[in-house]
């Protein structure tokens, strides 16, 4: 059974970047591999990535503080109170659902990440025609990476 109070990413991935808490995309994931980086069960997934960064500096939210937070042992509900209490760039519900969906929907990045992308469509999940956006992509490398087949 899956714990995500104290996730172990070495047995499992975090929570897909597509789930959302207090309507912020990706923040649950980040959640649970801070708390697996508290741990030290965070296996190949890394906290304060380039992703993490993208929803730091949106809200304006220190990434050590954050993941202090995390180790305090706070709920997930509680890790959403502390997020919008710190968070330095105050935003409205409808400046959040539109930085959500624009990271729902962007493609895996730069030239090389694009070919990253379509090596392992390639080679993992041939004649798959549907994974067009990063979340995309994460999603499959964490289906892939835990036994599931394309």
């Amino acid at each position: 059974m899956i714990s995500y109070a104290t996730p172990d990413l070495t047995q499992h991935p975090p929570r897909s970047p597509r789930v959302q808490l207090g309507g912020y995309i990706v923040l649950p994931r980040i959640i649970d591999k801070a708390r697996a980086h508290a741990a030290g069960k965070t296996g190949e997934f890394k906290y304060n990535n380039p992703l993490d960064k993208r929803l730091f500096t949106f809200a304006g939210i220190d990434a050590d503080a954050f993941l202090a937070a995390a180790k305090s042992g706070l709920s997930d509900t509680e890790m959403l109170a502390w997020f919008n209490q710190n968070s330095a760039n105050k935003r409205t519900d409808f400046e959040i659902a539109t930085w959500s969906n624009w990271l729902l929907n962007l493609p895996p990045g730069d030239a090389v990440r694009h070919q990253m992308a379509a090596d392992l469509i390639k080679e993992k999940a041939p004649g798959r025609e549907d994974i067009r956006t990063l979340f995309d992509r994460l999603d499959l490398d964490d289906y892939l990476t835990f036994g599931g087949r394309p």
